[in-house]
């Protein structure tokens, strides 16, 4: 692992919690309707400190997103979302994270997805896929190797908390016909394709917006675990594209049919 780097992630999970356990809760509203708080920016600027100091260009949700004509000659570049589930950040119910990606070639080579409140990290490249647990002082833990999941008889489904819709329950129906038994569990924020990667969840269909740099160091971790993330079309999910929201994706195993 580069430890230069999670540290630089613990860092900005320290700076969430500063605010996330404090009176000051200001909530802002951006131009496309979602929320930021000063924990968004706090944790921007403690990962901005590190990856700054590296030899890439920085796509940051809290930073000015460059024009597609400087982004496309990028042959790596840092995709990050300083605080995934700012929705569950407001709602105090701890499941938010900090995503940072590392992009090469419209894949993503390297990706870390931290959970401040429950100290628990997860860590995708081309090698390995790694879940670390913290102990209370970030400094002691305990980590191990995790993978996806082929259901059997029963079938573990993950869920949007905050987008769920019509389109997403018939697809969760469709799957289920083949079995015995399905549990549908909520998660906010990145947390869903983690589950799929650390094998607690087996389906994760997302059919509502998100953007690149909210599954981009997931997606790293699920591809690190056995897993992949689909389009509809069939096509692999890929990133810098001119327009970088998402389309619709399924997350699962990679040789379940």
């Amino acid at each position: 692992m580069d430890e230069k780097l999670i540290k630089a992630i613990i860092k900005a999970g320290k700076e969430i919690l500063k605010v996330y356990s404090s009176s000051d809760f200001e909530v802002e509203t951006k131009a496309d309707n979602s929320p930021l708080t000063k924990a968004d920016l706090a944790s921007h600027k403690a990962l901005m400190e590190y990856l700054e100091t590296t030899n890439y260009p920085v796509v940051s949700e809290e930073g000015k997103i460059p024009g597609y004509e400087e982004r496309k000659i990028y042959k790596r570049y840092w995709l990050i979302d300083p605080l995934d589930g700012t929705k569950e950040f407001i709602k105090r119910n701890g499941e938010f994270t900090v995503n940072v990606a590392l992009i090469e070639k419209e894949e993503p080579i390297l990706g870390v997805v931290y959970a401040p409140v429950k100290r628990h990290l997860y860590y995708g490249n081309s090698r390995r896929a790694v879940k670390r647990c913290y102990s209370t002082d970030l400094i002691g833990y305990h980590e191990r190797e995790i993978e996806v999941q082929i259901p059997e008889n029963k079938l573990i489904v993950v869920a949007s908390r905050s987008h769920n819709n019509a389109e997403t329950e018939n697809y969760i129906k469709e799957a289920a016909k083949d079995f015995k038994e399905v549990e549908i569990v909520s998660k906010g924020s990145s947390l869903k394709l983690v589950e799929v990667a650390e094998g607690k969840a087996h389906l994760y269909p997302r059919f509502g917006p998100t953007m690149e740099w909210d599954t981009a160091a997931a997606h790293a971790v699920v591809l690190a675990a056995g897993g992949v993330i689909i389009q509809l079309d069939g096509g692999q999910l890929k990133y810098n594209k001119e327009d970088l929201l998402n389309p619709y994706f399924v997350v699962k195993a990679e040789n379940w049919v």
